[in-house]
């Protein structure tokens, strides 16, 4: 496998992607790589698995090229049953900008004393016989009561959530650190090891 087709027009996760897989020698293609159009599914899936693998298989079907998807969210535990696969589509909803969308998130939490949460990440390959392989990473931390940095486009929580034993929130982390403790570092890690012994 020569080539792998980030399965995301987030453009934060294929940085993130990109900067964690960069030493591999594969070339690594997103959405704007491709001369023809990329309809996404629709992620209707119950878990993070589901909904990655949903992706992965609808781009690879369509391009015929190595995919690999992402789905990720975060459990918050003082807002028990939300977010979670919901994250992006939950509360200023799937059309919010990123600004809207984590105005909205930090306001719902204004009052709430417990911060704890999760970030969990799911990422699904379709190789190129058409295998399916799984690697979830996860992130334990809090929410801060504002934004602590600037964040990637599409990942506006990682200004304001600092993994549990850090001091700084994700995105105020160095690119090599975030890679390393976050759970999308995680996945990817596991990713990278799976492509290093193929």
């Amino acid at each position: 496998m020569n080539k792998l087709l980030l399965a995301t027009s987030n453009k934060g996760k294929v940085i993130e992607i990109r900067e964690a897989l960069g030493a591999l020698p594969l070339s690594i293609l997103s959405f704007a790589d491709l001369v023809m159009s990329i309809t996404m599914p629709e992620e209707n899936g119950t878990t993070y698995a589901d909904n990655a693998l949903i992706k992965a298989r609808s781009i690879f079907a369509q391009t015929g090229i190595p995919s690999l998807a992402d789905d990720s969210g975060i459990v918050v535990e003082a807002l028990a049953n939300e977010l979670g696969v919901e994250t992006r589509r939950w509360g200023a909803g799937p059309n919010a900008s990123d600004e809207e969308w984590i105005q909205y998130f930090l306001e719902r939490m204004g009052t709430e004393e417990n911060r704890a949460a999760r970030f969990i990440c799911n990422l699904a390959l379709v190789d190129a016989d058409g295998d399916e392989h799984l690697f979830e990473g996860v992130c334990d931390g809090e929410i801060t009561a504002t934004l602590e940095a600037d964040y990637l486009p599409g990942l506006p929580i990682s200004a304001c959530f600092k993994p549990k034993g850090y001091d700084h929130v994700y995105s105020a982390l160095s690119v090599e650190e975030k890679n390393r403790i976050s759970h999308r570092g995680r996945a990817t890690a596991k990713l990278k090891a799976y492509l290093s012994g193929i």
